[in-house]
Parts: structure tokens; C-alpha cells; sequence
């Protein structure tokens, strides 16, 4: 690379450092605790023996897993204006990313809570304790430590995902990327450093993983 590129590469790190803090990392994390709490609602009603909210769950599940995210995303920002709910391009990649983080994650948290084994239930009926409390002071606390893996891959694969939002006109990281080389046309360098960004906080998620997982070894059966 020329002296050029290095100094457009210069000019462009704290700008895209910006957009990775201001946006990308905030729409990642505002997205997954959102698609979390829904696909907990989901995963439990997946399991519920009430059949038209079991069959509710698996044709949200089956809708969200079947479609693209891009298409989600377009749906959202550009289908939704026609029956009159407009977003803004930040709020809109937010419902598109929580709802689609809700249909992979609700698969996970159900195999989790389907591999506690059924005498953890039995052994909390009997003391007493009613569905909710069973849930929140057993089943959850020990199924966490099996969904955090692949949680946890969901949650890097949405990091990267949040690359989609610049089809919406949201400025993360890739847009910022976009617009700096646009006037060159020296994109290889800027989404080399890109990239590298999305690299660090996938490794920072990943450390965060590790340690989440240590803490949690607690709540395993042995």
C-alpha cells in the first residue's frame, strides 16, 4: 500500500473506532438483551401444553429461521411504512435484529431447559416450590450454563450481522468504511481495518464468554 492509503487508513480509525462504540456495539447488545428476554417467552411457550401457543411459537420460530435477516431488515424499515409504523434506521435495525435473535435463541434456551433432567422438577415440587419459582431458582441458573456456548455464538454472529444495518442507512462501522473509500475507491483497505474492528470485539465477546462459563460451572449438577 501507497502513502495515500495509509494516510486515508489514519485519517479513518478514530471514525470508525467512533461508529464501533456509538453504534455497532450498542445496536449489538440493545438487540440481543431484547431478542433474549423474547426468545425466553418463546422457548417457554414452545414447551407450554397450551397448543395454540406452542404452535405460535414454532410458526414465529419457523418464519424468523426460513427468512433472510436482509429481508427481515427490509421488511421492517421499508414494508412496515405502509401501514403507517415508521422507523427511524437505528430503532428499525433494533426490532429487526431482537426479533431474529429471538427466533434462533428460543431453539437454544428449550434444548437447555430440556436437559435438566426431570427429577430437578419433581424434587422442586415437592418442597413446594410453584412453575415460576422452580424455573428462576433451578431449572434457569443450571440451563444457562449449557445455552451460554451457543448463545454466546448467536451473539458474535449479530455483531457481524449488524453489518446489514448499512443497507437501512444505519452508520456503524461498515457504512462509515463505505463512505471513507467511496471517494477513492480504496475499499480493500478500509474494510481490511473494518474487519480487524469486527476481529477484536468478536475475541472481547469471546473472553467475556469464557469467564461467564467459569462463573457459571456452579449451577451444574454433578
Amino acid at each position: 500500500m501507497d502513502a495515500s492509503t495509509w494516510e486515508l487508513i489514519w485519517r479513518n480509525l478514530w471514525p470508525m473506532l467512533v461508529a464501533t462504540v456509538t453504534q455497532t456495539i450498542p445496536l449489538t447488545l440493545i438487540s440481543f438483551s431484547i431478542g433474549l428476554v423474547l426468545a425466553l417467552f418463546v422457548a417457554l411457550a414452545r414447551l407450554s401444553s397450551i397448543t395454540p401457543l406452542s404452535l405460535l411459537a414454532r410458526g414465529y420460530i419457523s418464519l424468523i429461521r426460513g427468512t433472510p435477516l436482509l429481508v427481515q431488515l427490509f421488511i421492517v424499515f421499508y414494508g412496515l411504512p405502509q401501514f403507517g409504523i415508521v422507523m427511524d434506521p437505528f430503532p428499525a435495525a433494533v426490532v429487526a435484529f431482537s426479533l431474529n435473535v429471538g427466533g434462533y435463541a428460543a431453539e437454544v434456551i428449550r434444548a437447555a431447559i430440556l436437559s435438566i433432567p426431570k427429577g430437578q422438577w419433581e424434587a422442586a415440587q415437592t418442597i413446594g416450590m410453584g412453575y415460576v419459582l422452580t424455573l428462576r431458582r433451578v431449572i434457569l441458573p443450571q440451563a444457562a450454563r449449557t445455552a451460554v456456548p451457543p448463545l454466546s455464538n448467536t451473539l458474535i454472529s449479530l455483531v457481524k450481522d449488524t453489518s446489514l444495518a448499512s443497507t437501512i442507512l444505519v452508520t456503524e462501522l461498515l457504512r462509515v468504511a463505505q463512505l471513507a473509500a467511496a471517494p477513492t475507491f480504496d475499499f480493500f483497505a478500509l474494510y481490511g481495518v473494518a474487519a480487524v474492528y469486527y476481529w477484536v470485539v468478536c475475541l472481547i465477546l469471546s473472553f467475556a464468554q469464557n469467564r461467564v462459563e467459569e462463573r457459571l460451572e456452579r449451577y451444574v449438577a454433578r
